[in-house]
């Protein structure tokens, strides 16, 4: 059976981290992404993924239940526990290894915060989750603390997997390894 967005977010991992740090932004973002995606010709399977988890590292930010923005711009390693985060996931869930690897890489590198700036050298995939989270972002991370009821995320998403199925047979750019 295939991984689809509606089956990560049903897993109790993807919904702790998740809900933790904007279930509603990182929809938002996947949404964003599927855009592009299809702008860009490039695989909107694997871009939606990476974009639902690019966020999902960002749990250790929380103070006393509230995302801590300030703590996460003094000490941002997200993207680093998120890529391996989304890595176990996807293979737990049966993603082919090459794909969750790149999609990881994707989560990955999907910011600079961590790194000085300009050293990162993005793939198209990985462009393209900076370029989604980066449109959909609010001042002072106001987007982490929207809050989305489940049902409406799990519609959402299903909406999203629908589509993102009936690109799936267009043609793409070859391969961005």
């Amino acid at each position: 059976m295939p991984v689809t967005l509606v089956t990560i977010i049903e897993h109790p991992i993807a919904q702790k981290y998740l809900e933790r740090s904007g279930l509603n932004h990182a929809i938002s973002v996947a949404e964003r992404a599927l855009t592009l995606a299809t702008q860009r010709g490039l695989d909107a399977d694997s871009a939606t993924k990476a974009a639902l988890l690019h966020d999902i590292g960002h749990y250790e930010w929380y103070t006393d239940g509230t995302w801590n923005y300030d703590l996460y711009r003094q000490n941002d390693i997200h993207a680093i526990k998120g890529a391996e985060r989304a890595h176990k996931l996807l293979i737990r869930l049966g993603e082919e290894p090459a794909r969750a690897k790149e999609i990881s890489l994707a989560v990955l590198l999907h910011t600079d915060s961590y790194l000085p700036p300009g050293t990162i050298n993005r793939t198209p995939l990985q462009q393209l989750v900076h370029d989604a989270d980066t449109l959909e972002e609010q001042p002072g991370g106001l987007h982490h603390y929207e809050k989305i009821p489940f049902d409406e995320a799990v519609k959402r998403l299903d909406a999203l997997d629908s589509v993102v199925h009936r690109f799936s047979n267009l043609p793409r750019i070859a391969s961005e390894n």
